[in-house]
């Protein structure tokens, strides 16, 4: 029996064989562009099944979609099935990918509050499989502080968002919110679906993380509140994209990301030997620690009474990351900028001083959520002058931007 391309008319790259996706399409002015994804993807060798809503059947048949996935398209929830299973249950159970593109703010909503009432909102809470949204709007309802809201709530959820392209919207404005090219959007399945790109094989990146912890007797010590989930997931990422990763971390409570050397620490010290020790061979070194700025001057013998009334004493702690931008050689050096205010100026200072081609900068002032958080909302500085904001978005997403940003602007050979 031929396979879903083979009987389409289409030669079947296989790069997706065997996957299900649900490709659910909405009421936006872009839905046409839903079109050429769904070919795309059974020319990959996926099977496609369109889930339409009420409104985006207004702007692209049903017809359309079947012709070029051979499968039913799904518009009514209250539809009787061809066979005796429950479609809203039974497709989503079985499906590898749910991807919403386009997806207007509507849905976007629904998703983010548990809404459900027709079949692609009830199928989204029923899925357990990774889900992609790729929004389309106009600008105004795109950085609406409801959708920033919403779009916010659902990277926390771990639903990976296709940001989308800046140009001329249908409305006639010209501002964010146009879909992002069905290229990049098909390329981000493919990268979900099959563990990532390996743009990074071969490359040795060592990645430094979390706290360090500093002795003032026996019992105690000083710290700070980094967990060190910035450091690991970037560390982890590198490593699916084939990096050699190499991972100092000082002290937190996480498990080693798969494929990665530990070394593991405790003191700004122990930390500054291991990366002056490792670095001097990466390619890439991201510094996503938070290692002490300041270390007690003595270390008490035994621990200090309660009773006792003492000052404690602090000398400046070694400049890890200026010790390794001072003799950098061929590495390119990635920073992060914690800072409670003047972000900019800081930022801008650390990276010049530091010697640094990237530093990425994160506000850790009161009200922040930063420490301890699974997602992040950070500025990129470059060396080239170029400043980058991007929305809050998982660690895991910004760890995978920022390895694009310096594959792309620091890595010509990996281009």
């Amino acid at each position: 029996m031929p396979s879903t391309a083979e009987s389409n008319g289409n030669k079947c790259t296989g790069g997706l064989t065997g996957k299900k996706i649900i490709l659910g399409v909405t009421g936006s002015v872009a839905a046409y562009k839903a079109a050429y994804i769904a070919s795309a993807l059974v020319k990959r060798g996926a099977d496609v099944h369109v889930v339409m809503t009420e409104h985006a059947t207004k702007l692209i048949g049903e017809a359309t979609f079947w012709s070029l996935t051979r499968n039913r398209v799904i518009v009514d929830l209250f539809e009787q099935p061809t066979i005796p299973e429950i479609t809203h249950v039974s497709l989503p159970e079985s499906a590898d990918l749910l991807l919403i593109a386009p997806a207007t703010a509507n849905i976007i909503g629904k998703m983010a509050n548990g809404l459900a009432d027709d079949m692609l909102s009830t199928m989204a809470l029923t899925v357990r499989c990774p889900v992609i949204i790729a929004p389309a709007m106009n600008c105004n309802m795109y950085t609406n502080p409801v959708v920033v809201a919403n779009l916010g709530r659902l990277r926390q959820y771990e639903r990976i968002i296709v940001e989308p392209d800046t140009g001329m919207l249908a409305c006639g404005e010209e501002g964010v919110g146009r879909l992002a090219e069905p290229d990049k959007i098909i390329r981000v399945v493919e990268e979900t679906l099959m563990g990532g790109p390996r743009d990074y094989s071969g490359v040795n990146v060592v990645v430094s993380a979390g706290p360090t912890r500093e002795p003032i007797d026996p019992v105690r010590y000083i710290s700070n509140r980094s967990s060190g989930k910035m450091g690991y997931a970037i560390a982890e990422v590198a490593a699916r994209r084939g990096a050699n990763v190499t991972l100092i971390s000082g002290p937190t409570d996480l498990a080693a990301p798969e494929g990665v050397e530990v070394i593991d620490v405790t003191t700004v010290q122990e930390m500054h030997d291991a990366v002056l020790a490792n670095a001097k061979d990466a390619k890439v070194f991201v510094s996503a620690a938070a290692p002490a700025d300041f270390v007690p001057a003595q270390i008490r013998d035994q621990k200090v009474k309660k009773s006792v009334k003492w000052t404690l004493e602090l000398d400046q702690a070694q400049d890890i990351l200026a010790d390794v931008g001072y003799n950098k050689g061929n590495t390119v050096l990635v920073g992060f900028a914690a800072e409670t205010q003047n972000l900019e100026t800081y930022a801008m200072e650390k990276l010049g001083k530091k010697n640094l081609d990237l530093i990425v900068a994160n506000d850790v002032s009161a009200g922040s959520d930063v420490f301890g958080s699974d997602t992040n909302q950070v500025t990129l500085f470059s060396k080239t002058g170029e400043k980058i904001e991007w929305p809050r978005m998982s660690k895991r997403e910004v760890a995978n931007g920022i390895l694009d940003y310096v594959k792309r602007h620091f890595l010509e050979e990996l281009s």
